[in-house]
């Protein structure tokens, strides 16, 4: 796995904020409040996600989203699912009235920013809801999340692939999972070949292993910020 390096509190106008370091894949994730929800909520309270990938964060220009007046349906698909992950960290009920906005921006891109989004998110998350309801925090009421990509190139099984490993790949698969080891989402895909049943579960085992020492950074993290 590529090194790790977690900085917090980076912007000062966040009630959370992160730059979560995977290797030379740099992402700043920061945690916003509003004081209202969607009008078709009910009850309870939402979270949301927003990524984008800054102009030079891949060796060409990514253009911004704004100027072509959409977002890409890449960027959709990982906001949506960098959303659904960190929804699962805590239950909606417990925030009654609040919006959480957190947005991912990639500075840097070298494959694996998706799940360092996650990474991130989670920790700007938590933060927010350690300053803005400390209750709950303090409660434990706040499920760890982390996630990892891995796959198989060249007929191996790899963890974190940058994006060179990443291009050749014949298998792409994201985990994502709860600190119980409890599975939130799988995306795997055969982009250049299939997979069995056993390499699957050598993937989920692979990335379970990766996942056990994110949490252990993300935990120094949120204890360091005491």
């Amino acid at each position: 796995m590529r090194p790790i390096k977690i900085t917090p509190n980076i912007i000062s106008n966040a009630e959370g904020s992160i730059l979560y370091q995977s290797g030379k894949t740099e992402v700043i994730c920061t945690a916003t409040f509003e004081n209202k929800v969607p009008e078709w909520l009910n009850n309870g309270g939402w979270i949301t996600a927003e990524y984008s990938m800054l102009p030079a964060s891949t060796s060409s220009r990514v253009p911004r989203e704004i100027s072509r007046g959409k977002k890409s349906p890449r960027s959709q698909e990982i906001q949506r699912l960098i959303g659904r992950s960190l929804r699962a960290a805590i239950n909606l009920s417990d925030i009654p009235g609040n919006s959480i906005y957190v947005d991912c921006d990639v500075i840097n891109a070298d494959g694996g920013t998706r799940t360092a989004s996650i990474n991130g998110g989670y920790l700007a998350l938590a933060l927010a809801i350690k300053k803005r309801l400390p209750e709950l925090f303090d409660g434990n009421k706040i499920t760890p999340i982390a996630a990892i990509s891995v796959g198989k190139v060249n007929g191996e099984i790899v963890d974190d692939l940058d994006y060179e490993m990443d291009s050749n790949a014949e298998v792409d698969l994201n985990l994502v999972m709860n600190s119980y080891y409890e599975i939130i989402e799988i995306q795997g895909t055969g982009e250049k070949g299939t997979f069995t049943n056993i390499e699957l579960n050598k993937m989920v085992d692979l990335g379970k292993k990766c996942i056990e020492k994110i949490f252990v950074e993300q935990e120094k993290i949120l204890k360091s910020d005491d």
